[in-house]
């Protein structure tokens, strides 16, 4: 008899319907009624891990505490269920045949043949259940990637059949998750591809237990019980799905379809205790019933995809919530930043957020909006690379430095502000090998961060390889540069504002990795504060001028 439970969600008919959010919900629900859970992603990419993934292949790569680069899914974790996650929480193909490999190179396998069964398909088991021999899980749910019928998949799917007969049926049980499409030529939802979904699972050996069924409309009872009757479900484990305003709903939704509940009967576990939603339930309500709007720029160069700073995103609708503000995020590509687009579109922003990335693509734009910030008094907040344009930018046009720039786009610079780390000089591995994870700042007194804190030392997770070059340090705090967040140990910078403006902040960490719904993030708190305050005063001189 297994002591943690395992939840295994999989997915058919068609990729994007929603997998990360399903299991979140879930995970929600069950944490509501007291559970302890965990959730876990296994990606069948080959890929090590997403670190070296272009944003438009996979959406953000996402890090946890311990420096893991994960998948974007990881963060929808986190926020729902204000619990950290760590490398063992995600787990590509790529990771699984490395370590097989490794231990066949040093000979662990006594010299037998290195097969996908077993060898793959035990290594997939053992980082299945390694989350849940911790003790500290009374369940761990684990989101297979991908659709249902993949190549890429299919060791995934003979790992959880064997884990399933394994661990016994009341310790282990899959969802699918699938959809149910609308044709409205015929004015009617269809069940067929379900059918052949659930089918193709069955063909690798696996039954689906419960069945969530994304829809643009209302399941039928007559639809439910055709589903259950030829899915070989209980009409009770047909859940529905529908499309909702918010992922923030999905939960309730979840809740009212009896999902956590079937969940538990399938488990033999306790439905004593009602799931305690008061606080989601709040922020929901703070949420939808904004008292005001404001509109933040968000300068990027992979802003054709919402997915590449989806943390950012979710960090501004935990903050407008706490602020009782509705937040407009206005994507601004920093490839087309022209004077037109500054007159037309960034004078007219209540803030200016200058995101992260790579490379040199975009990045003029990037510093002429940071220019516009500073002069217009417009409240500003830079992350990672955006802080580093902020250094850049004031480098350039405050302190002299004309030629000033990052190496990281010009090797030759005269004025080397930013520049690589010197452990990172010599490296030939792009992957895992950026200042990864949680690292301490120290907070300056009396500046804008010690105040939004309210704390002398944060812990705040990075990426990135470049970093302020402190060989400027005193030529830049001269011209008014202020240092105001610097790590204990290494003396990097980590916080930089402007004296005279009212709200500036670059930070060369990644802020928006630690807002959840439980705790949204005081830096981006204070920033959707300041953006109320700037478009009040905005509102105030028409009247004035009117």
């Amino acid at each position: 008899m297994a002591d943690t439970k395992y939840i295994f969600v999989t997915g058919g008919v068609s990729s994007s319907l929603g997998k990360g959010i399903i299991a979140a919900s879930l995970a929600k629900l069950l944490q509501a009624r007291g559970y302890s859970v965990t959730i876990q992603k296994l990606d069948p990419y080959i890929n090590v891990d997403p670190g070296t993934l272009n944003p438009y292949e996979h959406g953000e790569c996402y890090v946890t505490d311990d420096g893991a680069e994960t998948d974007l899914d990881l963060g929808h974790y986190e926020r729902f269920l204000n619990v950290n996650t760590s490398q063992a929480n995600n787990v590509t193909t790529g990771r699984i045949y490395q370590s097989v490999i490794e231990k066949e190179r040093r000979g662990e396998f006594l010299g037998k043949t290195v097969q996908v069964v077993p060898h793959i398909t035990n290594e997939i088991k053992e980082r299945i259940k390694h989350l849940g021999n911790t003790g500290d899980y009374d369940i761990v749910i684990t989101e297979i990637g991908g659709t249902v019928g993949d190549i890429e998949s299919l060791p995934y799917i003979e790992s959880v059949r064997q884990l399933k007969w394994e661990l016994g049926d009341e310790n282990a049980l899959v969802i699918h998750l699938t959809l149910v499409p609308y044709l409205s030529a015929a004015g009617e939802l269809k069940t067929k591809p379900t059918q052949h979904s659930v089918k193709t699972l069955m063909e690798s050996g696996i039954k689906a237990d419960i069945l969530v069924c994304r829809t643009e409309h209302e399941l039928s009872d007559d639809l439910r019980e055709k589903l259950a009757l030829f899915c070989n479900v209980r009409k009770e484990a047909v859940i529905q799905s529908i499309d909702a305003s918010t992922i923030y709903d999905v939960p309730n939704l979840m809740l009212e379809e009896g999902l956590d509940t079937i969940t538990l009967q399938k488990l033999s576990l306790s439905q004593e205790n009602e799931p305690e939603l008061i606080r989601w339930n709040e922020f929901l309500r703070r949420h939808k019933n904004p008292k005001a709007e404001v509109t933040i720029g968000l300068i990027g160069k992979y802003v054709e995809l919402q997915d590449s700073y989806k943390s950012i995103l979710e960090a501004f609708i935990h903050a407008g919530a706490e602020n009782e503000v509705k937040v407009r995020v206005e994507p601004i590509h920093s490839e087309f930043i022209s004077q037109d687009v500054i007159q037309n579109k960034i004078s007219k922003l209540d803030g200016l957020l200058v995101a992260p990335g790579f490379g040199e693509r975009g990045i003029e734009g990037k510093i002429k909006a940071v220019q516009y910030a500073r002069e217009h008094k417009i409240p500003f907040l830079g992350i990672c690379l955006g802080m580093q344009m902020a250094v850049i930018e004031f480098s350039r046009n405050v302190a002299g430095l004309k030629d000033a720039n990052s190496t990281e786009m010009q090797k030759d610079t005269s004025a080397p502000v930013i520049s690589l780390m010197e452990d990172q000089k010599d490296l030939k591995h792009m992957g895992g090998t950026m200042r990864l994870g949680a690292w301490d700042c120290k907070l300056a007194a009396g500046s804008i961060v010690a105040d939004v804190y309210d704390a002398e030392m944060i812990t705040e997770r990075h990426r990135h390889r470049y970093e302020f070059n402190d060989s400027y340090r005193e030529t830049l705090e001269k011209a008014g540069l202020k240092i105001t967040g610097t790590n204990p140990k290494t003396g990097l910078v980590e916080i930089i504002e402007m004296e005279d403006h009212p709200w500036f902040v670059g930070v060369q960490y990644h802020p928006e990795y630690k807002s959840t719904v439980a705790n949204p993030h005081p830096l981006f708190v204070a920033y959707v504060q300041a953006a109320v305050k700037y478009s009040q005063s905005k509102s105030s001189d028409n009247v004035a001028h009117n």
